[in-house]
């Protein structure tokens, strides 16, 4: 049965995707590859996985402001996820998804999200199963 959870609208917005989540904080600058939308972090839980058109849920982000120009640019080559949810936003990736125009929500229990779940961003609602 699908299950839904209201945020904060960062960035207002629909996606639908399939999530992507990790525990851990995502940094664009340097955690991201910019030309295959593909997590290059050493040591991330989701290193090697590729961000393209997935509903992207990590608790926030983290870097360089770099990083927000890295997401319009992701963006750009048709590599950036769908839609972004974190449990607490901050700067950089809020500019970036802005930027970019990334629905993107927070103040998410994201710990009810999994991996491979489809999920959407309605405006301030999130709806996943």
């Amino acid at each position: 049965m699908p299950e839904s959870q209201r945020g904060r609208v960062i960035v207002s917005g629909c996606a639908q995707g399939r999530a992507l989540v990790t525990d851990r904080p995502v940094s664009f600058l340097g955690g991201v590859d910019p030309d295959s939308g593909i997590i290059i972090e050493p040591g991330h839980p989701l290193e090697g996985q590729c961000i393209a058109g997935r509903v992207l849920v990590f608790p926030t982000g983290k870097g360089s402001t770099v990083g927000s120009y890295t997401l319009y640019r992701l963006a750009k080559a048709g590599l950036a996820p769908a839609a972004i949810i974190n449990a607490q936003s901050e700067p950089i990736v809020a500019v970036g998804a802005l930027l970019a125009n990334i629905p993107m929500l927070d103040r998410v229990d994201i710990t009810r999200l999994s991996t491979g779940c489809l999920a959407s961003v309605d405006g301030e609602v999130v709806n996943y199963e």
